[in-house]
């Protein structure tokens, strides 16, 4: 009992946070709780999907909590219980899991699918758990190789011209790349994993000309790259791989005029066998709680008339006020 609720009663408070019309009382090893029974019931369930994930040894915290109800609010076919246990890998006492249903759909679909294109707003996972799955494949010998790629395209500003080699001035565009690597993979590993060419980190031009066989190829930051880099990438692919294509089609950062390859490939490839679309939202944001409410604010600006379009409240929901919510 002591661990469902967490250090501070920190997840109880998350249960009452997620079932706002629920009385909830502890004492002991029970929960009293009164209220509409189809609410009570939904969180009997939750209790017992949080008691499967303890099981397991995996510790809880109020992000788990959270998630897990609005899974079962959403009524998905998986159990939130799936989800939060699947193991991706695992590296110095930490494993890398998706958090939520769309997550678990992506991580799935790379494995039915050759070809997988994951595209959705900042914080979803799309890159992180590719390298997660990429790392895992190098380390059941599903593939002798890792291949991360992206384009080097300036993100609405100009870095002019950077000093060093040439491995200096393409870094700071392959720096996220790294940064997914360095917690999958032990750091003093890499440097050997680098010069064995067992994992490759190179800019998206770097591609043209190969074909790329028994590899885990990831192409990050889809979005800009024009339909003939797109093609020209995808064509690499040799026998025995995998590659996945991470993008957010709402950051794309390339000159005017130019099509993103990206926007066009779903029109291309999307009824092709083997090739599967994996669509992630602001509800799969894995970073600060924040970002999700970003995300979502960006979705509802109107940059025409510079307004806020304002969700429509169903009847019977009631709108809460952000600060009233806070103050109370």
């Amino acid at each position: 009992m002591v661990t469902l609720l967490g250090p501070s009663d920190e997840l109880l408070r998350a249960m009452e946070h997620s079932f706002p019309h629920l009385d909830i009382l502890v004492r002991g090893n029970e929960f009293h709780v009164s209220g509409a029974v189809a609410e009570v019931a939904l969180l009997e369930r939750l209790i017992d999907e949080l008691l499967v994930v303890l099981a397991t040894g995996q510790p809880l915290n109020r992000d788990a909590v959270e998630r897990s109800a609005s899974m079962l609010r959403a009524q998905t076919k998986e159990r939130p219980a799936d989800v939060l246990t699947m193991n991706i890998v695992s590296n110095r006492g930490r494993t890398i899991r998706p958090k939520t249903v769309n997550q678990k759909h992506y991580v799935d679909a790379i494995d039915k699918n050759t070809i997988v294109f994951a595209i959705g707003p900042a914080g979803t996972g799309k890159t992180y758990l590719a390298v997660a799955k990429a790392v895992a494949a190098l380390q059941n010998k599903q593939v002798s190789r890792i291949i991360l790629t992206r384009p080097a395209v300036e993100a609405g500003e100009r870095l002019g011209f950077l000093p060093g080699t040439l491995n200096d001035k393409i870094d700071p565009y392959l720096r996220p790349l790294y940064d997914a690597l360095h917690d999958m993979v032990d750091p003093e590993s890499i440097p050997r994993l680098l010069a064995a060419g067992t994992i490759e980190v190179a800019p998206l031009g770097y591609m043209r000309g190969r074909t790329l066989s028994d590899a885990f190829i990831i192409l990050d930051e889809a979005q800009n790259t024009s339909p003939e880099q797109m093609k020209m990438f995808l064509t690499r692919l040799g026998f025995a791989s995998k590659m996945v294509v991470t993008g957010d089609v709402t950051q794309i950062d390339l000159p005017n005029g130019t099509p993103s390859g990206l926007k066009v490939v779903r029109e291309i490839l999307g009824g092709v066998d083997g090739v599967h679309f994996a669509e992630l939202n602001s509800h799969d944001v894995v970073r600060h709680r924040l970002v999700g409410a970003i995300v979502e604010a960006y979705e509802r600006y109107d940059p025409v008339t510079g307004s806020t379009v304002v969700p429509r409240v169903r009847p019977g929901v009631k709108a809460v006020n952000v600060h009233e919510h806070r103050r109370s």
